[in-house]
């Protein structure tokens, strides 16, 4: 009992001789060279975001947006921060440097655990919680670090202790197994995020869709190499995974042999190519563009700005209609109807005319018109034409067509007939009908007199 209160004691003696060390004139001058490791580490960073050119890479984790707001500017002003102080303690007692070194490390290990988690997992809405806990994770074990209770705190941790079958654990050890196995995981998201940024950065079509594949199988080996990694830290034997890993195979062949083949059939897919990034499909009378290719899941988004999320297992076992497989060209046709009496070569050089007016419309292979039908009312010519772009839209193309169209043939006098229908009656049925107009027109003649 008066060892306990001994070492409890010591603690508070350092804290207090350290505390006394910050009215000594010696801590101006710490301050004016913490002030200049401030400026240098700043001017440093601002010169490797310029020479790297990342100053518009906003998902980058070494510098972030702004100079100060990735992991380099202050892991910078770590490395400088403890080259002067150990130049500092040749020539004088440190009490400042004392303080600035642990929240220098605080800082950057919060800065690079945050910002791996904001790039990793931009979307997760548990993200920000992680966050937090980091931080008071970490700000905590520095205030325990500075005041000189952290000893204090492991030895106490370390007594508490259970077995767990023929190991015994402490609540310290415990502890640093998930610290550890927390930083080989973010040491992993980092690594694979760096990866897969360098891959996908200006990749496009089947290029990217390849690159998507390799950046999730990249991200998948890291972060089981790192699960491996971290196990091991805290002390589990991976042996004894084998019966784990023989109750998760039964799993996968019972309840999630859903979500394993949806899985299996993203690796397929990207593998493949059948289907990539920015291919105009139609899934179950769903069409839209591929805008995402994930693991589990593909993402469809129609020109209406609805998407749907469509299991991956459904694009391999159904059938999909690829539009843009080959080429992203698509044929499109608008039929019109002019009279029978009209100019055929000129309608069919306005209606020509009318669809190379238009940028979108491709010129080769280039619009054609043809006389496709003697209809009721009237000729009717089909006019077909390919586009190149049908992610910006069909409807509003053929909308341009058809007015254009219009105001060619309004321009030329061509008329467009209303439905016509031809009524053939016998010389009885005339007779009839004429008998009965009159009597229909009698009592307006005589009520014509009778005013007159």
């Amino acid at each position: 009992m008066t060892t306990h209160s001994t070492g409890s004691a010591k603690p508070i003696d350092d804290l207090d001789l350290w505390l006394s060390g910050f009215t000594q004139p010696t801590v101006l001058l710490e301050l004016g060279a913490l002030g200049a490791c401030v400026l240098l580490a700043w001017g440093l960073t601002w010169l490797l975001r310029r020479a790297v050119g990342a100053n518009d890479d906003k998902a980058s984790i070494t510098f972030g947006r702004r100079i100060v707001d990735g992991v380099m500017f202050p892991l910078l002003l770590l490395v400088l921060g403890y080259v002067v102080r150990t130049l500092l303690l040749m020539v004088m007692p440190l009490a400042a440097f004392k303080l600035v070194i642990p929240v220098l490390v605080s800082l950057v290990v919060i800065r690079v655990g945050v910002k791996v988690l904001q790039v990793a997992f931009a979307t997760a809405p548990w993200v920000r919680v992680l966050e937090r806990t980091i931080s008071w994770v970490v700000w905590l074990a520095m205030v325990l670090w500075v005041s000189g209770l952290l000893p204090v705190v492991l030895a106490e941790m370390d007594q508490i202790t259970w077995k767990v079958g023929s190991a015994s654990l402490s609540l310290r050890t415990m502890i640093e197994g998930v610290l550890t196995a927390a930083a080989v995981l973010i040491f992993a998201l980092w690594v694979s995020s760096a990866i897969e940024s360098r891959l996908l950065r200006k990749a496009v079509g089947s290029e990217l869709s390849l690159r998507k594949a390799v950046s999730n199988a990249t991200r998948a080996l890291l972060m089981f190499v790192g699960l491996i990694v971290a196990l091991s830290a805290v002390g589990i034997d991976l042996t004894a995974l084998s019966v784990l890993g023989g109750a998760i195979g039964v799993g996968i062949g019972f309840g999630l042999q859903k979500l394993a083949s949806n899985y299996v059939s993203g690796f397929v897919i990207l593998a493949e190519r059948s289907m990539r990034i920015g291919d105009n499909v139609r899934v179950d009378n769903f069409e839209g563009r591929i805008t995402n290719i994930n693991a589990r899941y593909t993402v469809i988004r129609a020109l209406n700005g609805r998407e749907s999320i469509v299991p991956n297992e459904v694009l391999i076992t159904n059938r999909v209609e690829n539009m843009s497989l080959a080429d992203n060209r698509i044929w499109q046709s608008t039929i019109v109807s002019v009279a029978y009496d009209s100019d055929v070569e000129q309608v069919i050089a306005l209606l020509l005319d009318a669809a190379l007016s238009q940028e979108r419309v491709l010129r080769d292979p280039g619009p054609s018109v043809a006389l496709s039908a003697f209809g009721a009312d009237g000729l009717e010519f089909t006019l077909g034409y390919w586009i190149g772009d049908p992610e910006n839209g069909q409807l509003n193309l053929r909308s341009l067509i058809n007015r254009s169209i219009l105001r060619a043939l309004r321009e030329n006098q061509i008329e467009i007939p209303y439905p016509q229908r031809v009524l053939h009656l016998s010389a009885t049925d005339r007779a009839e009908l004429g008998a009965r107009l009159n009597s229909s027109e009698s009592p307006g003649k005589s009520a014509s007199h009778q005013a007159g």
